[in-house]
């Protein structure tokens, strides 16, 4: 019995000091006004307008372009390799494709990213300068997993080819993350980290939701290929983790390969 609750206490300890824990918990009060937010609240009643949903397209697109690009280019850093997998989680031609069916083929003059987007980005380009290691607090939180949703178009955004089984692949990323080995100063600093990364996130959905309120109707709703003003959400579908961050905000029937509800 003795034997068997030390061994319960050393296994909790080990949990204790996993990286992902760790940024679970402390992230968990800004994980909520994450979700207060009045964009959040909108896509959490389960109805997103064209208008948002291509709106918030352009800014997943700024993001996942400068995230991989530093990743990329620290791919063989110690504290970046253990997690890098683009020919899994890659998403910048996936978005791309989305916003060439939304916009059209001239969609890069088309599009329109808020300030904070643009903060976000700057934010990224610093830390794979400086502290690469950093980009893990990011990664974690953007990269998810679509559910039971197939092929359709303008959501290729949603889907993982190269992730045949979400649930090792979790585990898998669970455990390269976990595995990075950190000064006590670096881990204090990728928990600094991840609470930015939240309130980078909050700062552009309070600057989308302004755009939409001040960039003229007509240019939100210019749709090559589709008339539908609405897409319904099955709530239900959504997991903890895209209900909160939603790799940089989208919703549809998704679960999360960041590992924050795993």
């Amino acid at each position: 019995m003795e034997q068997e609750k030390k061994s319960q206490t050393t296994a909790e300890q080990m949990t204790d000091r996993d990286l992902s824990e760790q940024i679970k918990k402390v992230t968990m009060e800004i994980h909520t006004r994450a979700e207060k937010t009045e964009l959040m609240m909108s896509f959490m009643r389960g109805q997103v307008t064209l208008a948002q949903y291509k709106l918030l397209l352009c800014s997943l697109y700024e993001v996942y372009q400068t995230l991989e690009e530093e990743m990329d280019r620290n791919s063989n850093h110690p504290g970046v390799a253990p997690i890098y997998f683009p020919t899994e989680l890659a998403r910048l031609d996936a978005i791309a494709k989305d916003l060439e069916y939304f916009y059209g083929r001239d969609w890069r003059e088309k599009i329109v990213v808020p300030a904070a987007t643009k903060r976000y980005c700057h934010r990224l380009r610093q830390i794979g300068k400086e502290n690469p290691v950093f980009l893990v607090a990011h990664a974690y939180t953007r990269y998810l997993e679509v559910h039971g949703l197939k092929s359709s178009e303008g959501l290729s955004f949603f889907a993982f080819p190269g992730v045949s089984n979400p649930t090792l692949f979790k585990q898998l990323y669970r455990s390269r993350m976990n595995s990075v080995e950190l000064t006590e100063e670096e881990r204090n600093g990728m928990l600094e980290e991840a609470v930015r990364t939240f309130e980078l996130n909050i700062q552009v959905f309070d600057d989308l939701q302004k755009m939409l309120l001040t960039v003229p109707e007509q240019k939100l709703q210019t749709c090559s290929t589709q008339s539908v003003n609405t897409l319904q959400i099955p709530i239900g579908k959504i997991a903890p983790l895209f209900r909160m961050v939603m790799g940089l905000f989208v919703a549809l029937a998704t679960v999360s390969i960041g590992l924050y509800a795993f």
